[in-house]
């Protein structure tokens, strides 16, 4: 266990690195901050740091920078959540509640996040297999032609064309359209197919195989969108920190483009609490010299997705971390309000 004082100069070396983007050494720490020893003690404390792995040196010059295992313990233990001012929170919700669909919300908090944090922002649309029923509407667009129109709780809309074998009355429109609604409004999608098995024969015969049709094409939908889907902006952000990485920026860039990658990253949309990955903790060899900040968002204090900052480790990691927690709480607002 390290002592209270070394933790605070180690917490001194994270913050003026991360601010100076140069290696720190023992008169710089004693001149900027009040540790209240000498010079002389901090180059010991500074000593102990480096044999622990928390700091390492980067070349033959006095000064020290963080090391993974140092970010760690910074993040863990002597970090807190910046909270943002009020004129950025007024910003964050006057920039998203302009929104007018679910992908328009996904682009704007990309855009927000990237600006905000100065970092690669990715966001993660909001799942149908954790996701609930809203409405399912039906349309008849030519006799033997519908459509349908799945809506979920978040905001999410689907549509697909049905072709009938025969026509199909806007009468038996009416009824089926309200039995399925009956069945699956508030529902979960994965509890959906077992809801829906035995309707088409409450219809009758000649009914049967449009209903079929219908369902089928509904838990059709369900299969597609089962992928997940992402977003990705501000990946520019990345040439400003070309001297955080240690030979190019291109593994980096190359694992942005893995959307698998991305979503492992991201970690299971259920876990709602804030994650940090930093350096070598990331298991993709490209996104070693990176650190990851993400969380969950949704409705009713439930995560339906997630959404995060890929960034270089020497980051403003409590202002980061603030931003994406406060951008996340209003993603999930607007989803609650929508």
């Amino acid at each position: 266990m390290l002592s209270e004082r070394r933790l605070e100069v180690l917490r001194a070396i994270v913050q003026d690195y991360v601010g100076t983007e140069e290696p720190v050494g023992s008169k710089a720490l004693t001149e900027r901050h009040r540790l209240g020893v000498s010079p002389a003690t901090v180059r010991n404390d500074m000593a102990v740091l480096e044999d622990e792995g928390y700091i390492a040196q980067p070349h033959t010059s006095a000064g020290r920078i963080p090391t993974d295992k140092g970010y760690r313990l910074f993040v863990d233990k002597l970090a807190g959540v910046k909270p943002l001012s009020t004129p950025e929170r007024r910003a964050i919700q006057n920039f998203l509640d302009g929104a007018v669909d679910l992908d328009d919300v996904v682009g704007r908090t990309v855009r927000l996040l990237a600006q905000l944090t100065r970092q690669v922002a990715v966001v993660q649309y909001p799942s149908l297999t954790r996701s609930t029923v809203r409405h399912v509407e039906l349309l008849a667009l030519a006799p033997a032609r519908l459509m349908l129109v799945l809506i979920t709780d978040t905001g999410r809309v689907e549509q697909r064309l049905v072709d009938c074998q025969t026509p199909f009355g806007e009468a038996s429109l009416a009824d089926l359209r309200a039995r399925l609604n009956s069945r699956v409004v508030g529902r979960r999608f994965t509890d959906v197919p077992p809801l829906v098995q035995d309707l088409p024969e409450s219809f009758e015969n000649e009914d049967r195989v449009t209903v079929r049709a219908v369902l089928d094409t509904l838990l059709e939908t369900l299969v597609e969108e089962a992928e997940e889907r992402l977003m990705i902006g501000g990946t520019a952000n990345l040439t400003r920190f070309g001297h955080d990485f240690p030979l190019t920026i291109r593994p980096v860039l190359e694992a942005l483009e893995e959307q698998v990658v991305l979503l492992k990253l991201l970690g299971e949309a259920s876990e709602s609490g804030m994650a940090v990955k930093i350096g070598h903790e990331n298991a993709y060899e490209g996104l070693n010299s990176t650190s990851v900040v993400s969380v969950g968002y949704g409705s009713g204090g439930e995560a339906v997705a997630k959404l995060g900052v890929v960034g270089p480790t020497r980051m403003d990691y409590p202002g980061t971390m603030g931003a994406v927690r406060a951008v996340a709480r209003y993603v999930g607002q607007i989803l609650a309000e929508s």
